[in-house]
């Protein structure tokens, strides 16, 4: 798999009849290792170990329902009460991140009303904090620490 601009973890692969499975630590199983896959396998790991999100505290492929279409988040988290804080949408490599990204992002967003989004292809990282009382999005220069969102989230 290509290299991510992310540090380098040791995941547990596996081929099967000529694929390729990625254990999936969160969902405690092997799932199919596509690239997508593989940014969403490196960046989870990166929330937990680099940026100390529980992985309690996270879901990887959740379901959601828009306009009455069944899609699924990559990575969502929650804060201590078990309230969605921040959802991550990850794009494969070779996936150039533009405004249909931020428009599905945002459009996924009205399920969970999160205030903390990122989108990555492994190579380049968005996060951006909603305000939803002024319509707005503002970009962070840098992902924060669970502790950071959990904080300012609470009410």
């Amino acid at each position: 798999m290509k290299a991510l601009n992310l540090p380098t973890y040791s995941l547990k692969i596996k081929s099967e009849n000529d694929l390729e499975y990625v254990y999936d630590q969160f969902r405690k199983k092997y799932v199919r290792l596509t690239p997508e896959e593989w940014v969403r396998q490196n960046f989870s790991h990166y929330l937990v170990s680099e940026k100390l999100y529980p992985a309690s505290r996270m879901m990887l492929e959740k379901s959601l329902s828009v306009n009455k279409l069944s899609k699924r988040c990559d990575i969502l988290v929650c804060n201590d009460t078990g309230d969605p804080v921040l959802m991550v949408e990850c794009k494969s490599p070779e996936i150039k991140i533009g405004q249909s990204t931020f428009e599905q992002v945002s459009i996924y967003n009205l399920a969970f009303r999160v205030k903390y989004l990122i989108i990555t292809n492994g190579l380049q990282h968005f996060c951006c904090v909603v305000d939803f009382e002024s319509r707005s999005v503002n970009f962070l220069s840098e992902i924060p620490e669970y502790d950071r969102i959990r904080t300012l989230d609470a009410h």
